[in-house]
């Protein structure tokens, strides 16, 4: 017999308890089995309502859950909202051409402002189809990486850009032509699957990341190259997801480390510490958010 799920509404009401109160309950993982369709709760008909023994008890614990919880609730000006525009801006700002300002004005106002500079529109739906991309991290982090989610990314990303109406760029499946990277070869297009694959296997097999494990994944995803263009955003998306499902403060690669954030990645398996500082000073100013909105991390 196939198990009955509710939504959030259903089972406030039989808890008597606020619909917010549930879904916060379900965003810190205390129902079990509790699991997200795009931003429906579905809990299961056995669920036990948590105890709540004080507040302190019921806060959250984690960066994703602080995510979790203010995404739920649309908060403003808070930890998931710095994380949405300093993501995004951060990583696009690599490869594109928007401010932080112009960046920051699309997510609070869905609008671009107006500017007396000429503005790419790839640029601009790229932004957008970010903070989606941000959102299904969030969503997804507990899952485990997967194919299917690399490839879902990268549909996300570059959805409704120029590119996605060029018969030779495949939106949401891996690179039908060749590419390189920093004027290296990457992984030939008929290779990627299987060396993802492999790639995948080895690192799933480690239930107990560290940073150099999400680190070493990175490099090789990168090595590898798997989508036509936008790997590099879709492989930072990836190392925010793997930080938060593994509780390791995220990093964001922004201009001061960009070159640092090349150069580490170019030397990784000669001198891995290159790379690992650079990630590592990158860690200490998302402290300083952590710190100044109050998300717990571990200290160290």
């Amino acid at each position: 017999m196939r198990m009955k799920f509710f939504s959030v509404a259903e089972i406030a009401k039989q808890w008597k308890l606020s619909e917010r109160t549930v879904r916060n309950y379900c965003a810190a993982g205390k129902i079990p089995e509790a699991f997200l369709t795009g931003k429906t709760w579905n809990i299961p008909e056995n669920a036990q309502r948590p105890v709540r023994s004080n507040r302190h008890d019921d806060a959250p614990k984690t960066l994703l859950e602080c995510l979790r919880l203010e995404e739920t609730a649309k908060v403003s000006g808070g930890i998931y909202h710095k994380i949405q525009i300093e993501l995004t801006y951060n990583s696009n700002h690599i490869e594109g051409s928007l401010t932080h300002d112009q960046t920051r004005y699309i997510y609070e106002t869905n609008t671009i402002g107006v500017s007396e500079d000429a503005v790419n529109v790839d640029d601009i739906i790229e932004t957008a189809n970010h903070f989606k991309c941000i959102d299904m991290v969030i969503e997804q982090a507990a899952q485990p990486l997967s194919q299917a989610f690399m490839k879902q990314l990268h549909r996300t990303l570059k959805s409704g850009t120029s590119d996605s109406r060029k018969n030779w760029f495949a939106v949401g499946e891996y690179k039908k032509l060749p590419n390189e990277v920093g004027g290296k070869d990457t992984a030939a297009p008929e290779e990627v699957p299987e060396r993802l694959a492999v790639l995948l296997k080895s690192y799933l097999e480690n239930r107990n990341k560290t940073l150099d494990d999400l680190i070493a994944f990175h490099y090789e995803f990168e090595t590898i190259h798997p989508f036509q263009d936008g790997n590099g955003r879709v492989g930072r998306l990836i190392l925010f997801k793997e930080c938060l499902k593994y509780n390791i403060v995220p990093f964001i690669i922004d201009e001061d480390l960009k070159m640092f954030y090349y150069r580490g990645l170019n030397e990784w398996k000669s001198e891995p510490g290159y790379l690992r500082d650079t990630c590592l000073s990158a860690q200490d100013k998302i402290k300083k958010y952590l710190d100044y909105f109050k998300v717990p991390y571990e200290k160290g």
